[in-house]
């Protein structure tokens, strides 16, 4: 199994995290976002994923997937020891809503292409670029925050005594914000979240200060 990564990818360390809960082994492939104006726009690597961004995940099988989710989810059909999503369908309905408030209404908007595209065609400087940026990893802890509140969740972790998709979701949300220095003070059940999933060897393996291309 091949998993073509980018250290500071959020997409990509969602999925470090998921393949080692599951115990799963992979070969890192690493795809530098920013060498050479992005290796992930070169022929070679749209050849393997046509949107030109990370993850990729190569099963055994030649199964070639993008779009974290969707590995994720591809991951807990195939191999389902270790499960990420909970035994009913409330709870699975609930924490897929969970992660997707962060993959697909929050993380889009932050992406390394849209950052681009702000301060390039649009014309506006780092400061603005900054400020969108963490605007919307702020946005994303609210509704999370909110809906967490909402479910009335008093595990561990996001649902229940075990890390979910959920939590896979939100630790690279989180590493994003601190990076760039947004204050996550409003949000303590968040980060006390945070700092169990830490103690578990799956999520320290997966940091991206951990990673073969780390810089």
């Amino acid at each position: 199994m091949k998993l073509y990564t980018y250290f500071r990818s959020s997409a990509a360390y969602r999925v470090r995290i998921a393949l080692n809960l599951k115990g799963l082994e992979y070969q890192a492939v690493p795809v530098h976002l920013l060498r050479g104006g992005g290796e992930q726009l070169a022929d070679a690597y749209r050849q393997v994923n046509p949107s030109a961004l990370v993850p990729t995940l190569v099963d055994d099988n030649g199964v070639a997937i993008g779009q974290s989710l969707a590995i994720l989810e591809y991951l807990e059909e195939t191999r389902p020891d270790a499960p990420l999503l909970p035994g009913d369908a409330a709870g699975r309905a609930h924490v897929r809503a969970l992660a997707l408030a962060l993959v697909a209404d929050t993380h889009p908007l932050g992406n390394l292409r849209v950052l681009k595209y702000i301060k390039g065609e649009l014309g506006q400087s780092e400061e603005a670029k900054l400020a969108w940026q963490r605007h919307w990893l702020r946005e994303g802890l609210v509704t999370f925050d909110a809906m967490l509140s909402r479910a009335g969740n008093r595990g561990r972790y996001c649902h229940g005594a075990t890390p979910t998709l959920a939590d896979c979701c939100l630790v690279p949300h989180l590493f994003s914000a601190r990076r760039f220095e947004v204050d996550l003070a409003p949000f303590p059940a968040l980060v006390r979240i945070d700092a169990a999933c830490a103690q578990l060897p799956a999520f320290q393996l997966a940091h991206p200060a951990r990673q073969p291309d780390c810089e």
